[in-house]
């Protein structure tokens, strides 16, 4: 790790979790991404597998099984709160217990890499620092972005050469495409199907023993009590 950062002192300042994925790579990892030949192309899947293994140790990648219920839903959290969330996208993002609903919610589908990397971006263009943007900038793209990556997002070819184009010399906004398909992607696939979920429907109480049904104002959909949606009326 001393060599690292003699070679690249940027990555003095790591945050601890980037810190220990920068632990694991050799100094030809940390270049500019560029084609890669043959010889090197089985040193790439050691160094995935061992990225792989440690998103998946830290915590942050878990096989939880479609048809498996868990009990990790915050429970302080009150049904009229979270039927907030179903007035839009963009409202169930406001509130970090609907970010973290939706995101167990996503593991269930095993496409928890989308929030993830959303998430991802929108803490890297908080970040000041060129040299704090750099490294994180490496570490989205190695983890998000790059073919084969541990948890890459899906997509468009031209989008990710953009981004290795240019993530040599990265700026706030290299991630805004990628970071925009994937929210559509979210909004218009994943969001839908959650306010129809059990994990949405135990919290809003519309499911379950002594369901009852909660009638608010929607831009979308009124639910009755057995969590079915039906076009809202005059109140």
């Amino acid at each position: 790790m001393e060599t690292l950062l003699f070679l690249f002192p940027q990555f003095n300042y790591m945050a601890p979790k980037e810190e220990a994925y920068f632990k694991m790579l050799g100094p030809e990892d940390l270049q500019a991404p560029k084609m890669k030949d043959d010889s090197s192309r089985q040193k790439d899947k050691e160094r995935k597998s061992r990225l792989s293994l440690f998103l998946t140790k830290s915590g942050s990648h878990e096989n939880v099984s479609p048809h498996k219920k868990t009990n990790t839903t915050p429970s302080n959290i009150s049904p009229e709160a979270a039927l907030q969330w179903s007035d839009s996208f963009e409202e169930l993002l406001k509130h970090s217990d609907g970010v973290e609903t939706f995101s167990q919610f996503l593991r269930t589908e095993f496409s928890e890499e989308n929030i993830e990397f959303w998430l991802a971006c929108e803490e890297y263009k908080t970040i000041d620092s060129e040299t704090k943007l750099l490294s994180k900038a490496k570490y989205i793209y190695t983890v998000f972005i790059e073919s084969e990556a541990p948890k890459e997002v899906n997509i468009d070819y031209n989008t990710k050469m953009a981004i290795q184009k240019s993530i040599a010399q990265p700026t706030k906004s290299c991630f805004d495409a990628a970071q925009m398909k994937v929210y559509s992607l979210m909004k218009k696939d994943s969001y839908p199907r959650f306010l129809h979920s059990d994990i949405y429907l135990r919290i809003t109480r519309r499911k379950g023993p002594g369901a009852t049904m909660f009638r608010r104002r929607s831009r979308s959909c009124v639910f009755n009590e057995r969590g079915e949606a039906t076009e809202p009326s005059a109140w």
